[in-house]
């Protein structure tokens, strides 16, 4: 960059020396006028958004992967989610599916152990698999 700003200082010379007075007495006084200015500017936006996204950081929680995954229901008990979803809309609160699975999963994990092992079981088990077409 010096041999750049060299050239164009040489550049400058040769065009016009009358005008090389007047524009180096305004390059001298605007870089010193600048740096004052710049200096404390430079400190105090550089603090203020470090600060920011340091205290942004732990508000914004991550994201939490999704998984997608199928599995096999009874087609009694996945008409009972349609039920549920039906009865969720009566109580002017709209659920998908997966929400609602989401909710029972929350609600069996806060049980005591002998009631969890109770409710898993009253589930039957289920071949795993797509069922047949017939």
């Amino acid at each position: 960059m010096t041999a750049s700003s060299a050239k164009s200082r040489t550049t400058t010379t040769a065009k016009a020396p009358a005008k090389k007075t007047k524009p180096s007495a305004t390059r001298k006084a605007a870089p010193s006028s600048v740096k004052p200015a710049a200096k404390p500017l430079q400190a105090t936006p550089v603090e203020v958004p470090l600060a920011t996204a340091e205290k942004s950081k732990p508000v914004k929680e991550k994201k939490v992967k999704v998984v997608r995954d199928s599995f096999t229901i009874p087609k009694t008990e996945f008409t009972q989610i349609a039920d549920m979803k039906k009865r969720a809309m009566a109580l002017g609160v709209e659920i998908k599916k997966s929400e609602l699975i989401r909710a029972g999963l929350q609600i069996i994990s806060g049980l005591p152990d002998a009631s969890f092992k109770k409710a898993l079981a009253a589930i039957p088990t289920v071949k795993t698999g797509r069922p047949s077409k017939a």
